[in-house]
């Protein structure tokens, strides 16, 4: 076979993998420079007060999300205390539902182990999947959720 020379570059090149012993490194000589040295300092201080003020933004955040907690917490403590037989029902909803959803998780993950390998195999039964129980079990959580709130605590059920 006759080989004619490439115009175009070669895909692979040679590379030396022999073993060296790497040259110590060797500490670079500074001098100091009273220059260096407040460009520095100046650099550090610049640092720090970026830092303070960064701590007190985040004082200033934990200190509004704080409040914001207090106060949800307190409009709920008066809703409660306002519609107590409305609360005791939600809590008792919130019971069933927690069943409800037990059941279903139980179907759901029932159906995870008995088709496992299809859903790992095929994009559409994955899809299938998920369409049929995600937004059920999303909405279900939700639900409960809001209930779990509302409801009495199981301590304050004498309200």
């Amino acid at each position: 076979m006759n080989q004619k020379p490439s115009s175009e570059k070669p895909i692979f090149t040679q590379i030396d993998v022999t073993h060296t012993n790497p040259e110590p490194v060797r500490p670079a000589v500074h001098t100091h420079n009273s220059s260096d040295d407040s460009e520095q300092t100046r650099l550090l201080r610049e640092l720090l007060s970026a830092q303070d003020r960064q701590n007190e933004l985040l004082e200033e955040l934990v200190s509004q999300s704080t409040a914001m907690q207090r106060q949800r917490a307190a409009e709920l403590s008066q809703w409660k205390q306002a519609n107590p037989y409305l609360s005791r029902q939600c809590r008792e909803a919130a019971d069933t539902l927690g069943k409800v959803q037990a059941e279903f998780l139980r179907s759901l993950t029932e159906e995870v182990c008995e088709n496992g390998e299809v859903l790992m195999d095929g994009e559409f039964m994955l899809q299938e999947f998920v369409d049929r129980f995600g937004p059920r079990l999303a909405h279900l959580n939700g639900v409960l959720q809001i209930l779990g709130q509302l409801g009495t605590h199981p301590i304050d059920r004498r309200a």
